[in-house]
C-alpha cells in the first residue's frame, strides 16, 4: 500500500482489491479495516479524507489486506463483532457471532415476555463470546444468567464482554461440558451449540473452517451430538413452564423436536425461521414440572 495515498484513496483501492477477489463485502470491509488502521470511525474517515495515510497506517493497512484476502473474516482482524447492538470482543477460542443466532434471542425474549416472571433465572450452554446471554441480558434489566463453556479461553471472553457491557453483575460463569456441573432450576436455557456434520466441515467457507474452533463446529456424524447431550441436561434443570431454545443447522428442525420430545418437553411451535427463511431455532418447554 503506497504509504503517499490518502484516506479516501487507501480505501478506494482496498476495497477495489477485495471486490476483484470476490468478497461480496468489499466496501464494508475496506471502510472497517481502514478505520481500524487510522483510528477513524466514519465521521473520521469522512473529515479527514483527503489526510495522506502515515507510513505505520499504510503498512497496518496492508497487513490488514492480505489477512482478509487469504480468507480472514473482518471480525477477526478487529477482534470484534456487534451482535444485538453489543461490542463482543473476540478471542480464538470463541465464534464470530452471526446475525442468525439472533433468531435465538428473539425467540427467548418471547418466553420471557409471555411468561413475565420476576428475576428470570437464564442458563446459556456453551456460551462462547457470552453473545445470546449477554443479549438477553441487555433487554431484561431484572434477570440474571449462568453461561458455561468448557473452553477457559471463551469464558475468559464471555466474563471479559459481560464486565465492558456493565452486565458482570448479573452474570456468572462457570467452566463445565454443558450442564454437567449445574443443579437447581432455571426458567429459560439457550445454546448455540455445534451443529456442523464432521463430514461437512471441509466444505465450508474458509473463514469459518479456518478461523472459528473447529470444537464450536464439530456436532459428530450426524450434526446432533451436542443436542443428545443439552436436551435432557436441560429438561432435568427446567423450572414448571421454563424453556429451551437451541440454535439449529439447516434440516435439522425435526431431528431436534424428536429429541426434545423424548426427553419430556412439548414442542408448542414450529421452529423459527431467520431472516434468510432457514429454520434456526427449536423451542422446546417443560410443561409437567
Amino acid at each position: 500500500m503506497d504509504q503517499q495515498n490518502s484516506v479516501a484513496e487507501a480505501r478506494r483501492a482496498l476495497g477495489r482489491r477485495l471486490k476483484d477477489a470476490g468478497i461480496e463485502s468489499a466496501e464494508l470491509d475496506a471502510r472497517l479495516l481502514i478505520g481500524e488502521a487510522t483510528g477513524l470511525d466514519l465521521t473520521g474517515l469522512i473529515v479527514q479524507a483527503e489526510r495522506v495515510l502515515t507510513l505505520d497506517e499504510a503498512e497496518r493497512l496492508d497487513a490488514f489486506a492480505v489477512r482478509r484476502l487469504a480468507g480472514e473474516p473482518v471480525a477477526r482482524i478487529l477482534g470484534v463483532r456487534e451482535f444485538w447492538g453489543l461490542a463482543l470482543r473476540l478471542s480464538d477460542d470463541t465464534l464470530v457471532p452471526r446475525p442468525d443466532t439472533e433468531t435465538v434471542v428473539e425467540a427467548a425474549l418471547d418466553h420471557l415476555r409471555a411468561e413475565a416472571r420476576a428475576r428470570p433465572l437464564i442458563l446459556d450452554l456453551g456460551t462462547g463470546s457470552g453473545a445470546i446471554l449477554l443479549a438477553l441480558l441487555s433487554e431484561c434489566p431484572d434477570a440474571f444468567g449462568v453461561a458455561t463453556d468448557i473452553s477457559l479461553g471463551a469464558l475468559r471472553a464471555a466474563r471479559a464482554n459481560a464486565a465492558a457491557l456493565g452486565l458482570a453483575d448479573r452474570a456468572g460463569f462457570v467452566a463445565c461440558d454443558y450442564a454437567a456441573a449445574l443443579g437447581g432450576s432455571f426458567d429459560l436455557i439457550v445454546s448455540n451449540p455445534p451443529y456442523i456434520p464432521a463430514s461437512a466441515i471441509a466444505a465450508l467457507d474458509v473463514e469459518v473452517r479456518e478461523h472459528d474452533p473447529r470444537r464450536a463446529l464439530d456436532g459428530g456424524e450426524d450434526g446432533l451430538d451436542a443436542y443428545r447431550r443439552i436436551i435432557p441436561e436441560a429438561a432435568r434443570l427446567l423450572g414448571r413452564g421454563g424453556a429451551l431454545v437451541v440454535e439449529i443447522g439447516q434440516g435439522q428442525g425435526d431431528d431436534v423436536a424428536a429429541l426434545m420430545r423424548a426427553s419430556g418437553l412439548a414442542v408448542p411451535e414450529p421452529p423459527r425461521r431467520d431472516l434468510g427463511g432457514v429454520f434456526r431455532a427449536v423451542t422446546g418447554r417443560n410443561l409437567t414440572g
